[in-house]
């Protein structure tokens, strides 16, 4: 299906991210100081219940990048441009990520975490920004399939193949649109104080599988016709 060349270009691709994914964990890391007391020993261990969330999310972007390149190791123009998109705004999302884990993290273990924010335009901008950050993760990430599903002929992708990357560029276009919903919702401030912004992201749940229930029809069809 793809060329030796492509295939090595590829990976060089993904041993350049699997690098940018180490350096983006260590910014994860609540302190880089190891404590010299108890009480600051406490103190950090409750900041890892934060740090755990966050890891928990970057692993699960590393694996959507992973998963696009086990099925399609390509590493064209187009690939490599959206995964350096990509890439760049994972080292901005972790920022935004750590202050949104640790406004939901502080009051559920009793802790009064001192972020800077005064008011609930400040709160607004967190939302926004972390939502910025979740749009252009996955939209990128939607366009990577959409290249594929459009250049499937080239790449001499079967149909089931083809239609496989239109489903991830709509799965991963249902996460974008979420994202600007939430952005919309923080910009012109409704329900930020009661974290609305964030709801909205429970969307994802119905949409997404009300998307996949659409598309197995056809995938059925098509697996059908391949075995046929």
């Amino acid at each position: 299906m793809f060329k030796k060349k492509e295939g090595h270009e590829s990976s060089r691709l993904e041993a350049f991210s699997d690098a940018v994914f180490a350096f983006s964990a260590t910014l994860l890391v609540v302190s880089l100081e190891v404590p010299d007391t108890f009480p600051e020993l406490v103190s950090e261990l409750k900041g890892f219940i934060a740090f755990g969330i966050r890891f928990g999310v970057l692993v699960a972007l590393w694996t959507v990048h992973n998963a696009f390149f086990k099925r399609y190791p390509i590493a064209d123009k187009s690939i490599t441009f959206l995964n350096a998109l990509f890439l760049f705004v994972i080292l901005f999302y972790v920022y935004p990520l750590k202050f949104m884990t640790e406004s939901i993290v502080a009051p559920l273990i009793g802790d009064s975490a001192n972020l800077g924010m005064k008011s609930v335009d400040d709160l607004a901008l967190l939302f926004i920004l972390y939502s910025l950050g979740f749009v252009a993760v996955f939209g990128s990430v939607a366009l990577m399939y959409l290249h594929v599903s459009r250049t499937s002929s080239s790449l001499s992708l079967s149909p089931l193949q083809s239609h496989e990357a239109g489903y991830f560029a709509r799965h991963y276009g249902i996460f974008a649109g979420v994202g600007i919903i939430s952005i919309l919702f923080a910009f012109f401030n409704v329900g930020v104080i009661i974290g609305f912004p964030g709801y909205i992201y429970a969307l994802l749940g119905p949409l997404c599988y009300w998307h996949g229930h659409r598309s197995e029809k056809k995938s059925k069809i098509l697996r059908a016709q391949e075995i046929a």
